[in-house]
């Protein structure tokens, strides 16, 4: 672990997932699907689909995603997400789900029928019962629809993420992604008005020409809708981004704006899970099988998307820029080679332990009990290096736990890139953005 990490900015990286998928390569020779599940839980995983398409491309995004695609490639795309549903189901016959996510990409820039269509694929075909397990749905402003809402909801969606970023139309137009309030509004209104239990909204501070008083403007004007939960993401400028291309700097406004957000949210009797995460307290606990992100492993379909067991995670190539993005589909939507997993990344014993860490201790804390449960050792003897993190007052161990102070929550993506192992970081920086 690099402690020199824990001593610079506070925004390195977002650690969503361990590893990376710049760290991901092809593997040699394919490994049969059946056989990287033989030896694992089935019985609660999570399904996620992705759709690879939004109606633009923001200037800060670099998810995998193909803006205002054609109708032809989009019903192609259909039908290879059905074909590959069904190689996996038949690799993995008895798998049953204990979540679902649909996500992107903008899943609603589907028409009706292919929405439809995207769910039979997760209950008839993958056998996922949407209506007795959590199910999320990502959102935009712009294609979202009344009917869209209408249906989800009836199939068992409970919960709907909308992308706002900003309720002020100039700062999302500095942003790259040009909306009007008036359509902001007018979605989070259908979306209440439909009754799905946990509405989330994400916001972005860092942005251009945002000043305090212009995101406490956002932070309200979300909460006059009465989200359950709130995503507050701090902006980077990514290579290959639109905003990555254009040189254009901000400065570290984005710690003050945090710090403002955090307290106006504590305020309001918000709940901080983690530094991006902050639930109200009308929010109702999630029911349904249990799922835990650090043992039980995920099946993912569609180009992008990211599936994992333990010991593996794979997915098709990387890429963000529109170009190489748009090729990877085109030669996806070709495939029929699903029953093999050709990309990835095998974790060995170090690797899991480090992803176990990461994923724990930037929630809600790592238990040293289960970690030892789960691996055989104390926490500190395996990584002596997270005595740092107390020393630097990042972190406090309560009992078995070592829980983020305040300030370390805030480091998150420092303390995100410090478990990153050299073995990982390696072949991040060898990876070729394209």
């Amino acid at each position: 672990m690099n402690i020199e990490l824990l001593d610079g900015s506070p925004y390195q990286a977002y650690l969503y997932a361990y590893p990376h998928k710049t760290a991901y390569r092809p593997i040699e020779p394919a490994i049969p699907l059946s056989e990287v599940w033989a030896d694992e839980r089935r019985d609660a995983l999570y399904l996620y689909v992705h759709v690879p398409f939004c109606e633009m491309r923001c200037g800060f995004c670099n998810l995998f995603t193909e803006s205002r695609p054609a109708e032809d490639t989009t019903r192609r795309w259909l039908a290879t997400l059905e074909r590959q549903a069904r190689s996996v189901r038949e690799a993995l016959p008895d798998a049953r789900f204990a979540r679902f996510a649909l996500g992107g990409g903008t899943p609603t820039i589907l028409g009706e029928r292919e929405l439809a269509a995207v769910l039979d694929v997760a209950t008839s075909t993958m056998g996922a019962d949407l209506e007795h397990i959590p199910c999320s749905v990502e959102v935009s402003p712009e294609t979202v629809t009344r009917e869209k809402l209408a249906h989800l909801r009836a199939r068992g969606v409970d919960r709907i993420s909308i992308g706002v970023q900003s309720f002020l139309d100039a700062e999302s137009r500095a942003a790259g992604r040009p909306q009007s309030r008036a359509k902001v509004d007018t979605a989070l209104d259908a979306i209440r008005t439909h009754g799905f239990p946990t509405l989330n909204i994400d916001l972005i501070y860092g942005l251009a020409g945002q000043t305090e008083e212009t995101w406490l403007e956002s932070l309200r004007a979300a909460l006059r809708f009465s989200p359950e939960e709130l995503y507050l993401y701090p902006l980077y400028v990514r290579p290959l981004t639109g905003l990555g291309r254009s040189a254009r700097s901000w400065d570290d406004q984005r710690l003050s704006l945090y710090r403002t957000a955090r307290a106006f949210l504590a305020s309001e009797g918000f709940e901080q899970v983690s530094m991006r995460m902050f639930r109200a307290p009308w929010s109702k606990a999630e029911s349904g099988p249990v799922y835990c992100v650090q043992d039980d492993g995920m099946v993912g379909l569609g180009v992008g998307a990211r599936s994992y067991t333990r010991a593996l995670h794979w997915a098709t190539e990387y890429a963000v820029s529109p170009r190489a993005v748009e090729g990877v589909i085109a030669r996806w939507i070709e495939s029929d080679a699903f029953d093999h997993v050709t990309h990835g990344f095998a974790l060995d014993g170090d690797e899991q332990r480090r992803r176990w860490i990461a994923l724990t201790l930037l929630g809600d804390g790592a238990d040293g009990n289960a970690y030892r449960a789960r691996f055989g050792a104390p926490l500190f003897d395996d990584f002596p290096a997270l005595h740092a993190l107390v020393e630097r007052h990042l972190a406090r161990i309560a009992g078995d736990r070592l829980v983020l102070t305040d300030a370390g929550v805030e480091r998150s993506d420092a303390i995100g890139p410090f478990l990153i192992s050299p073995a990982v970081r390696a072949r991040m920086d060898a990876h070729e953005l394209r």
